[in-house]
């Protein structure tokens, strides 16, 4: 939708403050950026500046019965709460009464509020007290507002709107839109997320987009009346219309415009109330801030280079001792880099496990395509300086901490950034930078490793072939631990990012986007680099588009995981809700837990090339609790399954099944379907089968009953009977089932630690297999969605 806004006339407001030397707009001046937005006409107000006369003509020019009286403070936000507003009935005496009383009382209010909560005092009145801090507040009054007075349709809980945009360090700027009045932020904390109050960037909404965001909060369906009692107080026209005005404000007055001549760094309009359907703003506070210019572009193309190099380099191998540096050797080379191809600095020595030495990088004869740094982080800067000055590298991998992480190291690793970014804007861009405190890659397609784990501590399968995935993980650690407990995860890259020092996670997902190898990208991330977020999110998006699977899981979602994250990475954790939002909006599937990362993972791996129509399960068991189990699970705050209805077709060939195996009389064909203990592994192999083909039926998850003894589970050397090596064993018959099927199919292995070669078997012929049935019917359920939702934005893109 395209709004009428006369940007000329907001941009004269914003320079009218800015020569005042003000970085906010008063409230009137709130309201006649509004007029000049092309969304709803403000009620009209009329200032009355501190110390001025009036005439009567004046102050019952504004229309209506009554008048309402708002203090204008630079200092005072919440107005209410001090008394600085006012309904009087609209009479001259009766309006010169209440202000003069404002002007003195508010002052007197403000003042025993700061003494009694010092620490939200505005920094020009800190150290204030008594008739001083009175005087100060006092001194500061610019006047009262009087406002036209527009009764609301509604009183009622609910019936209030706050919108807003902001600028945020990560994601840039962010428009919102919820439950308004006084409880705004009650309201958020008691609503599940998503009910009270919904986010996105405006980047990758417009006003429809965004509607379609808020049609699912209680405060949409409190405003449209659709809840018991109430009517309908707006139309849907008018809230689009409304959100695609802030989108649009929120696009020209953002740093992502290199045009921009003033950046709003918050715009809130709290509440709007409803009068005869025409929304009447009752408040709202501006924030502005100068445009800054943007940093160079990083190399990014050199990524390539970093995972893909012909030419290693590393500094801080011991030639005595299995230290990190030694490690990280060991493991490139077990990966099959061939040893000419790496050269160690390390001076008076010629080699180190057959690797050339060479004292300096002055000394290298090529320029390589990775340096791996592994020394000591006081080293750091000046070995930066020295790469840099002689070009010796494409990439480099800082494995030491210590650049950032602490207070102590953040002025050091400000200026090394500087000195980094300085180089990308000359020439090619200089080398990019992985790190610091950065664990190292793995990349099977660049034959190398440069983890510091000893292969006894991480035993290694490099006779399995890697999924096409990329794993990018700002923790080390966190992804140590998924590649140890997970090892049939497998993705063909493991990058560990470290601190961002320079290449970031939206670099990461920005090269990935158009990886010929790679269909599934998994972030963890704990912070993003400042408007990384929404580069990262952009990267997102073209993923999406180009036919891949991202997943996500944020770390740092409440004070105290923020503060963990921070004193990990030296990243600072945004608002987990504009996060999510903001990434899932993308198109990412965005997990909750560590387990449910590794779940989708798991399933994008395994299911990328699958068909996802909808989310029509059909469930299968032989025991009866995990029948009930799946259909129980089916549902929950944040997705819905539904139960398959099978086709006349499936029900007469399951009966002929159940016939055959003489099981008509003991199952009911319902789903989920119960096949008893007593259904062996050709039956549940059929009944998969049939279920897969039946056109009501997306997808199917089937327990395989590993304890059953109709059923062959266990591994050589058992008796073989029920051995899984059986030709007719379900680890055979479902492996191809599910390979000529274009549907999902996922299977159930609840049973101990003796049937792990059987899961074992399932996952590396790329069936999802998970322990307990609520797990894996979860696991589909969130997938399914975000699939579903991935194609939407698909469709909404080849539309336009």
């Amino acid at each position: 939708m395209n709004t009428l806004i006369d940007f000329d006339k907001i941009t004269q407001l914003f320079t009218a403050a800015d020569t005042e030397n003000r970085d906010f707009l008063y409230e009137y001046e709130v309201y006649n950026l509004l007029a000049n937005s092309g969304a709803e006409t403000p009620p009209i107000a009329n200032l009355l500046p501190r110390g001025a006369r009036f005439s009567d003509e004046e102050l019952m020019s504004i229309p209506g019965e009554k008048a309402v009286l708002k203090i204008v403070s630079p200092t005072i936000i919440h107005k209410t709460e001090v008394g600085g507003v006012r309904i009087v009935e609209k009479q001259p005496s009766k309006i010169r009464s209440a202000v003069r009383g404002m002007q003195y009382e508010v002052p007197e209010n403000y003042a025993a509020y700061i003494e009694r909560n010092p620490d939200h005092a505005p920094e020009v009145y800190k150290g204030l007290k008594g008739e001083a801090l009175i005087k100060a507040i006092s001194r500061d009054l610019k006047g009262v507002l009087q406002v036209q007075f527009m009764p609301p349709d509604s009183s009622a809980f609910g019936n209030e709107l706050i919108v807003g945009l902001r600028h945020t360090r990560e994601f840039g700027m962010v428009i919102s839109a919820g439950l308004g009045g006084t409880d705004t932020e009650l309201y958020a904390e008691r609503f599940r997320k998503g009910q009270a109050i919904v986010a996105a960037s405006t980047e990758l909404v417009d006003g429809e987009a965004f509607f379609e965001l808020f049609r699912k909060t209680i405060s949409y369906r409190k405003l449209a009346g659709l809840t018991r009692g109430q009517r309908r107080i707006v139309t849907d026209e008018q809230l689009i219309e409304c959100f695609s005005s802030f989108i649009e404000m929120g696009r020209y007055y953002s740093p992502s415009n290199n045009d921009a001549p003033f950046i709003i760094e918050e715009l809130e309009i709290n509440p709007f109330a409803f009068t005869d359907y025409l929304m009447v703003p009752l408040d709202g506070m501006c924030r502005f801030g100068k445009a800054e210019n943007i940093a160079e572009p990083r190399p990014i193309k050199k990524i390539h280079n970093l995972l893909h190099p012909e030419k290693i380099g590393i500094i801080g191998v011991s030639a005595t001792r299995r230290n990190f540096g030694r490690i990280i050797l060991e493991n490139i080379l077990a990966e099959g880099f061939a040893k000419e191809n790496v050269t160690l600095i390390r001076d008076g020595i010629d080699e180190i496990d057959g690797v050339r030495c060479v004292p300096d990088l002055a000394s290298l004869d090529h320029k390589l395509d990775l340096f791996v740094v592994a020394v000591a982080a006081a080293q750091v800067p000046q070995l930066v300086d020295e790469i840099i000055t002689l070009d010796a590298a494409q990439s480099v991998m800082l494995i030491p901490g210590g650049m950032g992480e602490t207070e102590d190291s953040q002025q050091e690793a400000a200026e090394l950034i500087a000195r980094i970014n300085a180089t990308h804007a000359q020439g090619d861009g200089g080398p990019v930078f992985l790190g610091a405190n950065c664990m190292g890659v793995v990349s099977h397609p660049g034959s190398y490793d440069t983890w510091f784990i000893p292969e006894e501590k991480l035993p290694k399968n490099r006779t399995a072939t890697p999924h096409r995935a990329a794993l990018i993980s700002q923790s080390g650690a966190f992804m140590l631990h998924r590649c140890s407990q997970s090892p049939e995860l497998h993705p063909s890259y493991m990058i560990s990012m470290g601190n961002q020092t320079d290449l970031t996670l939206g670099d990461m997902v920005r090269y990935f986007k158009d990886a010929d190898n790679v269909d599934v990208i998994a972030v963890y991330a704990e912070g993003f680099s400042d408007l990384d977020g929404l580069e990262f999110c952009k990267a997102v998006r073209e993923a999406i588009l180009n036919g891949k699977e991202v997943i996500f899981y944020k770390a740092g979602r409440t004070p105290e995981g923020k503060t963990a994250t921070s004193g990990h990475t030296a990243s600072l954790a945004g608002d987990y809700m504009v996060c999510e939002s903001c990434v899932r909006q993308a198109g990412a599937l965005v997990a909750r837990t560590f387990q449910e990362f590794q779940d989708l993972f798991l399933l994008a791996e395994m299911l990328h090339s699958k068909d996802i129509a909808g989310n029509r399960l059909a469930a299968v068991s032989g025991a009866g609790f995990e029948a009930v189990g799946m259909a129980d699970s089916i549902q929950s705050d944040d997705f819905q399954m539904d139960l398959a209805q099978f086709s006349t077709a499936t029900k007469q060939a399951i009966t002929a099944m159940l016939e055959a195996n003489k099981l008509q009389s003991l199952v009911t064909i319902q789903n989920p379907l119960d096949l008893t203990p007593s259904a062996n592994d050709t039956l549940h192999a059929q009944a998969v089968e049939t279920l897969a083909t039946d056109t009501a039926v997306d997808s199917v998850i089937v327990g395989l009953d590993p304890l059953s003894p109709a059923m062959h589970t266990l591994a050589e050397p058992t008796l073989p009977v029920f051995s899984m090596d059986n030709e007719q064993s379900i680890a055979k018959q479902l492996v191809e089932v599910a390979k000529s099927s274009s549907k999902p199919i996922i299977g159930v292995i609840d049973g101990g630690r003796l049937y792990d070669p059987l899961r074992d078997h399932f996952l590396k012929n790329n069936v999802p297999v998970f322990p307990v049935c609520d797990r894996a019917v979860t696991a589909l359920a969130l997938y399914s969605e975000a699939r579903l939702r991935i194609e939407e934005i698909r469709a909404k893109n080849e539309h336009f």
